[in-house]
């Protein structure tokens, strides 16, 4: 069932790119490393066992937003869908970028994202609003080594670190 699920979203996503001129304005996000700096007794999906996998497109080419779809388990090993809007803050011409990512990491209404709800904050999430869930603010420095390919480092508020990988298609 993932499979189909991550197919389905990838769909979505990608189709788009179908019009000539737009591949440039996608990119893939992939090999998240993550590490819980508080409270961290082993009890976490961590390092790179979080398998997270996105699929990034931007507004136009010359826009500082972009919205993302992907796929990833959360700290207690749970499948969840991951939904976000990015914003680049600062960038320059020597490659770095400093973003936030700003989105939803939760159930949605496919079988393999149903469990996402049923530990920490998802679970509170759940128990408030129906629904499995937990916001995620994410700040990071991105250095874009081609234009291509770039790797970030950054926190998950309140105090999960993440380096991750970025190929562009531009």
């Amino acid at each position: 069932m993932l499979n189909k699920s991550l197919a389905i979203v990838c769909l979505f996503t990608v189709v788009p790119t179908s019009v000539a001129g737009e591949i440039n304005l996608y990119s893939i996000n992939t090999g998240s490393f993550v590490y819980h700096t508080i409270n961290n007794e082993g009890q976490y999906t961590e390092n790179f066992d979080n398998k997270f996998f996105s699929v990034e497109r931007k507004f136009s080419e010359d826009s500082k937003y972009s919205i993302l779809v992907g796929t990833m388990k959360n700290s207690f090993n749970d499948r969840c869908i991951a939904l976000g809007l990015r914003r680049d803050w600062m960038s320059n011409d020597s490659g770095w970028v400093f973003k936030g990512v700003y989105g939803y990491v939760g159930e949605f209404f496919f079988d393999a994202f149903s469990q996402c709800g049923n530990d920490g904050s998802y679970k509170k999430f759940k128990d408030t609003t129906g629904v499995g869930f937990s916001p995620y603010i994410y700040h990071a420095v991105q250095y874009n080594f081609t234009s291509y390919f770039g790797v970030e480092s950054g926190i998950i508020l309140p105090s999960i670190f993440v380096v991750s990988a970025q190929w562009s298609f531009r």
